[in-house]
C-alpha cells in the first residue's frame, strides 16, 4: 500500500519546473504500478509544444481552462474543469492555458516516467531504457 500526499511532493525533487508548467510527480516508475501520476500546473497564458512519442498520456483538468491544438489537423479542443483528454495516438500538440487562469491537471503516463524528465526541443520525454 502506498499513500502519498501532495504536500510531501511540493518542494522535493519530485516537483519539476518546466517553465510553462510545474509537475508534481506523485507516482513514478520506481513505484511499480505500470504508470505514473502527476499533479501539474500549466501557467496562465502559456503555450507548450508537446509530442509524447514514447508515452501515452491521459489528462484530467481539475481547475482552469485552456485548449489543446492537435498539430496533425490543427483542430482546437477547448479544455476546462471536469474534462479529460487522451493522447492515444502519440498526438503532437500545443497546450495553451487561458490568459487569466492557471490550469491544474492530473496526468497519467504509460509507460511510467522516472521523475526527472523534461520536454526536449521536440516536446518529447525520453524513453527510459531500464
Amino acid at each position: 500500500m502506498k499513500v502519498i500526499s501532495l504536500k510531501d511532493i511540493i518542494g522535493s525533487k519530485q516537483e519539476v519546473d518546466g517553465g510553462n508548467w510545474v509537475s508534481r510527480r506523485l507516482l513514478l516508475k520506481k513505484d511499480g504500478m505500470g504508470y505514473s501520476v502527476h499533479d501539474t500546473i500549466i501557467k496562465a497564458g502559456t503555450e507548450t509544444h508537446i509530442w509524447y512519442q514514447n508515452h501515452l498520456e491521459a489528462v484530467y483538468c481539475i481547475e482552469g481552462k485552456g485548449e489543446v491544438v492537435t498539430l496533425r489537423d490543427n483542430k482546437v479542443w477547448p479544455i476546462e474543469k471536469d474534462m479529460i483528454y487522451a493522447l492515444d495516438e502519440h498526438d503532437e500538440h500545443l497546450l495553451r492555458a487561458h490568459p487569466d487562469t492557471d490550469m491544474r491537471m492530473v496526468c497519467v503516463f504509460n509507460p511510467p516516467i522516472t521523475g526527472n524528465e523534461v520536454h526536449d526541443e521536440n516536446g518529447v520525454y525520453p524513453v527510459d531504457k531500464d
